[in-house]
């Protein structure tokens, strides 16, 4: 089968080495002319996984006409505050009805949309079905075909199972799912507990204070996500519970790296500009904070990594009024 993915950043880059092993053919869309020449002369990318070779089944283009007329198959794996523009654009050139798969951990600043809600809105009628991956997957592990595991949902459950079988393999095992939202949110929200993980081990904490972080970090999402519609057995699953505890410990998590460093002090302007690679976690904080106080959803952690990352707010002084918040059972509402 053919895809069009439409991101060359390293999950995009990675997903591009999971078609191509299930012997799809792929056009892959990179915003970076450099990118696009290296792929097509040198089959790799130079500024994301450039140690992964790419297939022969894969062509790079800097042209999003060239990308929609490749496929009806759309997977997008643009930053999210990229991810309606670079859609409105691409809406341009999409002729008929499109399957558009959305791989993008992140909840729209302001509009506070999740980017299933994006691409209905833009597509209207051209949309013959949307769906949403999440689950744990570390990009570099993903493209180096260490065994994987993910979730795709969409409320046209026809949809969701066509691309399961489109690029499961030996390696990389999709499950399907209606429950879009819950799959959503659990893979975006994660990022800001993840910031919070990294803070931890910036901070010189330990294993006690990581894992009380995860686990309460898992019942505020869930809380919030089961408020806008998601399922309580998505949030125990891949993209729930798995998707955290990846990004909370392990070392390739971006969003944990950031906290780490602001955990260490260093200030988030520079955290940021010393990386091309986007921690949707930072975006999110600010989405997130609104969300829970739309819906009247008690989020501490989320709320005090917002003063961190946005009020300047010192790590240990969010870390002192978390554990000093009054005492309740655990399963208070």
């Amino acid at each position: 089968m053919k895809i069009s993915i439409i991101g060359a950043g390293n999950f995009g880059t990675a997903m591009t080495t999971v078609a191509t092993r299930c012997n799809n053919e792929v056009t892959l869309w990179a915003h970076e002319e450099q990118v696009v020449e290296s792929i097509n002369s040198m089959r790799t990318n130079p500024f994301y996984l450039p140690n992964v070779a790419l297939s022969e089944n894969v062509r790079a283009t800097s042209d999003l006409a060239e990308a929609a007329a490749f496929s009806d198959t759309i997977l997008m794996v643009v930053p999210s505050h990229h991810y309606r523009n670079v859609l409105k654009q691409l809406s341009k050139h999409v002729r008929g009805r499109v399957t558009v798969i959305s791989a993008t951990k992140g909840i729209e600043n302001k509009t506070l949309a999740r980017m299933s809600e994006i691409t209905t809105e833009v597509l209207g009628d051209r949309l013959k079905a949307v769906a949403v991956m999440s689950g744990p997957t570390f990009a570099v592990e993903t493209a180096n075909g260490q065994p994987t595991a993910a979730v795709i949902a969409s409320t046209d459950v026809p949809s969701a199972q066509m691309v399961q079988q489109m690029l499961s393999s030996s390696s990389f095992r999709l499950y399907h799912s209606d429950d879009v939202v819950g799959v959503e949110l659990a893979g975006s929200l994660k990022n800001v507990i993840a910031i919070a993980a990294g803070v931890i081990e910036g901070l010189g904490l330990g294993y006690n204070t990581t894992a009380a972080l995860i686990t309460r970090g898992l019942h505020e999402i869930t809380r919030l996500g089961m408020a806008l519609g998601g399922r309580l057995e998505t949030f125990a699953g891949l993209a729930g519970m798995g998707d955290l505890v990846l990004t909370c410990t392990g070392s390739l998590s971006r969003n944990r790296s950031v906290g780490v460093a602001l955990g260490r002090g260093k200030p988030l302007n520079e955290i940021l500009g010393e990386t091309r690679e986007v921690a949707e976690g930072v975006k999110t904080a600010r989405s997130a904070k609104e969300m829970a106080e739309r819906h009247r959803i008690e989020m501490p952690i989320t709320a005090e990594m917002y003063r961190v990352l946005y009020e300047n707010e010192p790590p240990r002084a969010a870390l002192h009024r978390l554990m000093s918040r009054s005492l309740k059972a655990e399963t208070a509402r």
